[in-house]
């Protein structure tokens, strides 16, 4: 029966975080994370090592089907993703001198109403207005955003995903798909650096959940990447923001009620 029981938990945990990651670019965390805490009691810092684990396999098959179909800006991602690795870790340092606990939920509930707003008010920018800013512009907006986007995922410990997508296509003008793929392009190697360095201090994981989530979060990100890149921009919006939508109110009722 614990076996059994291990198979559903990391298979839904597997499933939503994959679905997360192939068609917003969210990190596999905040959905592994919870519900290996929840419900197989796996301790907290373990739990967090095997989300970044599952992150990456997912994240680079993800970024790998975005970019053959030519939605992701790595000139730029990769500046970005620079940015956000430095200022990761100054973050994780302000954060160890500044004691708060106000802000545990910051991803979820930025999930959520990320959802909603995709939902309500989809992101139409088309790749022809992406490429009317100078390149100058991009290369600037990419480090200040990414020095922010780093900070605050040092200093809270989640939402690089979703802060990446928010600001790619809000403040830096990416149409949705190409915002995905960058944004995933992104979280494959900070994750990968994340999960290094986590096992690094930590105790070892349990290879069989750790391996049944990287297997399931590989398989529904390339599903749910598949399918975005083919979809047109009103139904991904719309796909995009069920998905966070839901995932954001399961994960906020999972930790109220358990």
């Amino acid at each position: 029966m614990e076996y059994i029981l291990v198979v559903i938990i990391t298979f839904l945990a597997g499933m939503g975080a994959g679905l997360g990651t192939g068609f917003a670019g969210m990190s596999a965390a905040a959905v592994i994370t919870p519900m290996l805490i929840t419900f197989l009691n796996v301790d907290p810092y373990t739990a967090v090592g095997i989300a970044l684990a599952s992150d990456v396999l997912a994240s680079a098959v993800s970024a790998y089907t975005y970019g053959k179909n030519k939605n992701l800006d790595i000139k730029n991602g990769l500046i970005m993703m620079a940015a956000v690795l430095m200022f990761t870790v100054v973050g994780s340092y302000v954060s160890s001198l500044v004691p708060s606990n106000t802000m545990g939920s910051f991803s979820t509930v930025m999930t959520m109403f990320l959802g909603i707003k995709f939902i309500f008010k989809p992101v139409m920018t088309t790749k022809q207005d992406m490429e009317k800013a100078s390149r100058k512009k991009k290369i600037w907006g990419s480090l200040i955003c990414g020095a922010l986007i780093g900070f605050i995922c040092g200093f809270v410990g989640a939402g690089g995903g979703m802060m990446m997508l928010l600001i790619l296509t809000s403040v830096l003008g990416y149409e949705l798909k190409t915002a995905v793929g960058t944004s995933v392009f992104i979280m494959t190697f900070t994750a990968l650096t994340g999960a290094v360095s986590h096992f690094s201090f930590g105790d070892a994981p349990n290879m069989l959940i750790m391996g049944l989530c990287i297997i399931f979060t590989f398989m529904w990100a390339r599903i749910a990447a598949v399918f975005a890149n083919k979809a047109k921009p009103e139904t991904l919006n719309r796909a995009v923001g069920i998905v966070l939508t839901v995932l954001g109110i399961t994960i906020l009722g999972f930790n109220y009620l358990f």
